[in-house]
């Protein structure tokens, strides 16, 4: 018997599957965040569908869609909005932004201003906007969806680190694997992907509702909170880094191994599961050290190092979730 965890993580690469191949395990990463109301970095090189995944992503969610094109001369208010005086009414309306969707895809988002990518921080941690002294809320399911392509750095600006930090999951988009390329191939040579995107059923409100609500019956051990936390007190620590974990994520940490041992379907977090989410939590949340940089050190492979060298409790178990 599935439990609501399950259920969604499971309708969800059904219809995911309709548009995208080959990418289950990014699938799962975006059904955590889901249900985490985390927001999702998508990284990877030009072509391997980080609009089309983003687009039917918000179809299969049941949610309004918009889209941000990142460019050097984009403003603040064209993400938010803007007020606008109407002669008839004789007084100053608000227009709103792309910001007010359910799901917003700011695409190549290096490629803005830091002023701009300013405009995204209050929406993005408080699910709100001010725009002159006034304060907007932002749809509950309100989601962002950003790309970026980690090999161009001529015109990007890279983001700073209170950005990063904001981002709950960062998911590196690889190339696909033989087999998928072909079968993506075969089905879109003479087709529309972003039509097929669109195909895409709605998985009721209810039903994410019911996975969200879930989280509560996966019992988390102190001793295993106590190893998010060693974890992110060796990165502050860490010779290669010279910005470590912070608190916001040590708690998206524990919050994917929740959700993660929720699909799996067990009772309970464990170690293991914060090993397997970590790549998409940790990385993108590590500033590196000069020193690193000279090396080739990668975020990837202190996260590898961090996870190896930092103690594993071995009681995680459900003998605490009595």
């Amino acid at each position: 018997m599935t439990n609501p965890l399950q259920s969604f993580e499971r309708h969800l690469q059904q219809e995911l599957g309709r548009a995208v191949i080959g990418l289950e395990p990014v699938i799962r990463a975006l059904a955590i965040a889901i249900i985490a109301r985390g927001h999702v970095l998508l990284q990877g090189a030009p072509g391997l569908g980080k609009t089309l995944l983003s687009k039917t992503l918000a179809h299969a969610i049941g949610g309004t869609f918009k889209r941000v094109q990142g460019t050097s001369d984009l403003m603040p208010t064209d993400i938010t909005g803007v007020h606008i005086y109407d002669n008839e009414k004789r007084e100053f309306l608000f227009r709103p932004g792309p910001i007010f969707a359910d799901v917003v895809l700011v695409d190549e988002i290096n490629r803005a201003g830091p002023k701009t990518q300013s405009a995204l921080l209050e929406a993005m941690e408080e699910r709100q906007v001010s725009v002159d002294r006034k304060i907007y809320p932002l749809p509950a399911n309100f989601l962002v969806i950003a790309t970026q392509n980690p090999r161009e750095f001529e015109g990007t600006y890279p983001l700073p680190e209170s950005q990063l930090d904001r981002f709950m999951v960062r998911i590196d988009i690889p190339y696909p694997a033989r087999e998928s390329e072909l079968a993506v191939v075969e089905r879109y040579a003479n087709a529309d992907a972003h039509v097929a995107g669109t195909s895409a059923q709605a998985i009721s409100p209810e039903m994410i509702s019911a996975a969200r609500a879930a989280v509560a019956d996966v019992h988390v051990a102190p001793e295993l909170s106590a190893y998010a936390v060693d974890l992110a007190a060796a990165s502050r620590t860490h010779a290669h880094v010279g910005l470590g974990l912070s608190t916001r994520g040590v708690l998206a940490l524990i919050r994917a191994a929740r959700i993660l041992a929720g699909i799996r379907g067990a009772q309970f977090a464990t170690p293991d599961d914060v090993k397997e989410v970590a790549p998409w939590i940790v990385p993108h949340r590590l500033t590196l050290a000069p020193e690193a940089l000279l090396e080739g050190v990668t975020e990837h492979d202190v996260t590898q190092r961090l996870l190896e060298q930092t103690p594993v409790p071995r009681e995680t178990t459900q003998a605490h979730a009595s």
